[in-house]
């Protein structure tokens, strides 16, 4: 190949020079201490088809074969592996050995998958589920996604439900995996008939041949990680084992943990002690793990080993330490693998994200020019907010009750697919479709927390709280609502401000202005 001469940019760039070698290539110096070789010369590799590999000038690693070829996904349930935590326990100051059994490296992402496909098995086994079976299932997503996976490969109707403020991840999946999502109110108590337990029981009788396995109640849970998962920690510690960090939900894999390990090694501390974490401390944790151990865990996994790194203080050198890893990250990256999710959930300041802010930054949300607010009371009929919507060109609106309190959002868009997929009738109360899961900001908020909002939400409300007191002493809080401010609104409020500014019409901050509108 013949030599390349140099390009013009290389001649009019000072800090780059070309050496022309003998064997025709060109290495780029770059400040005559680094050098760039070229991505398109010939190649020099000396390795042929047919040469004998000791022959090869690159090293060669023995593949790690799997002894068969798996039946099905649902093999790759359980066998999980057991990895040495190198970073933050010494971070910590522990002194034992610390391990992560990643359950994460299951089928469907989760600790859950092995309850999940032992309920099943057990359920077949025993005549109470058969072919054309529906599974129905109240769940927080995880072993809802094990079932639907047990579901897909049997061949099972899946039903799962669960509340509303589960991941749009977790609901992606169950979907991809072919179950059916209903969907409960976060608020709703356990035992109402609107939470997902209450309605997955009224599921179950009224679909024919409808079974629900119940992970709360099954000893199958329990038993799944009786006879494997505590086997398998046995056997990858060879015995040795003084202490077992896992968390506590349905209290399955604690339970099933603890008795096997205490029956081989009775030393050994789980349910000795309880530790309460909190969401800041388990997504700092997680997020530790992520960047720290290049372990992919979701929170349930900062939880833990959070509460582990609490639980071991008093673990010597040469003690061991096991920590369950539960879950992946796959469910959550929308929320605290999101550095916008944080800042807005107040795990994360935003200062510590933005080292440089625009000018507008810290300006209030008040110096917005918001439009007079259109506001519903819950009594309207989905039909009449439609009409209304359309009469002043807007595409959402705030319910708000008589006594002022922002109950949720309905939008144009949300109203008509309801009515046209027979959901709601005209006649129906708007609150039939009202959205709850948005996002409010108040006056005094400035447009840099605004602006993070508006980077996921496409809308937020602006309210402004009023604690109103009353002639026996008494006090209720009132809210008023300002308006719904967009990213539109946003943008337009920079760019106005940046032409004055160019016109020369003042370069100080815009003034703050708070409006006051009464609702309609």
């Amino acid at each position: 190949m013949p030599s390349v001469p140099p390009t013009s940019d290389s001649v009019s760039c000072p800090h780059l020079a070309e050496k022309h070698m003998a064997n025709g290539s060109v290495e780029v110096e770059i400040n005559a201490d680094r050098k760039w070789i070229r991505p398109d010369l010939p190649s020099k590799c000396t390795w042929a088809l047919g040469k004998a590999q000791t022959d090869s000038p690159h090293h060669h690693m023995e593949l790690k074969r799997n002894p068969k070829i798996l039946p099905d996904i649902l093999d790759k349930i359980g066998d999980t592996p057991l990895v040495r935590i190198n970073h933050i326990g010494k971070a910590h100051g522990l002194k034992c050995e610390l391990l992560g059994k990643c359950e994460f490296f299951n089928a469907g992402g989760s600790v859950k998958d092995r309850i999940s496909l032992r309920m099943v098995q057990d359920a077949e086994r025993d005549g109470i589920l058969k072919p054309g079976d529906t599974i129905i299932e109240p769940t927080s997503g995880n072993t809802g996604i094990g079932l639907a996976l047990a579901a897909a490969v049997k061949g099972y109707r899946c039903i799962i439900v669960m509340p509303e403020k589960m991941s749009m991840e977790k609901v992606d999946v169950l979907r991809a995996l072919g179950a059916e999502i209903v969907r409960t109110p976060t608020n709703a108590r356990f035992d109402s008939p609107e939470s997902h337990v209450g309605v997955a029981w009224r599921l179950k009788n009224e679909i024919p041949n409808s079974h629900i396995l119940d992970q709360y109640r099954n000893a199958s849970n329990p038993l799944a990680h009786y006879d494997s998962t505590a086997e398998e920690i046995l056997e990858q510690c060879e015995g040795r084992l003084d202490m077992l960090v896992a968390g506590a939900g349905t209290g399955g894999t604690i339970t099933g943990l603890a008795r096997k390990i205490k029956e081989k090694c009775p030393g050994c501390k789980v349910v000795d002690m309880w530790f309460k974490t909190s969401d800041q401390e388990s997504f700092e944790m997680a997020r530790a793990l992520i960047r720290e151990e290049g372990l992919l865990c979701g929170g349930s996994s900062g939880s833990a080993m959070y509460a582990a790194i609490q639980a071991a203080e008093d673990l010597k050198e040469g003690q061991r330490c096991v920590v369950i890893l539960p879950d992946s990250v796959r469910n959550y990256m929308s929320k605290f693998l999101s550095d916008k999710w944080m800042v807005q959930k107040h795990f994360l300041n935003v200062e510590d994200l933005q080292e440089r802010k625009p000018w507008w930054w810290n300006v209030k949300v008040s110096a917005l020019s918001l439009s007079a607010p259109l506001t519903v009371l819950p009594s309207v009929s989905c039909d009449q907010t439609i009409q209304l919507l359309r009469e002043k060109g807007f595409d959402q609106v705030p319910i708000v009750s008589e006594a002022g309190l922002v109950l949720g959002m309905v939008t144009l868009g949300n109203m008509l697919s309801s009515l046209l997929a027979g959901k709601v009738k005209p006649s129906d109360s708007v609150t039939k479709v009202i959205y709850k899961q948005f996002t409010q900001v108040h006056l005094m908020d400035n447009l840099g927390k605004l602006s993070r909002i508006l980077e996921t939400d496409h809308f937020a409300l602006v309210v402004h709280e009023q604690i109103q007191y009353h002639s026996d002493g008494s006090s209720s809080k009132k809210q008023m609502v300002f308006g719904v401010v967009t990213a539109i609104d946003l943008l337009n409020f920079v760019t106005r401000e940046r032409e004055r500014r160019a016109s020369g019409s003042g370069d100080h901050e815009p003034s703050e202005r708070v409006r006051h509108f009464s609702a309609s």
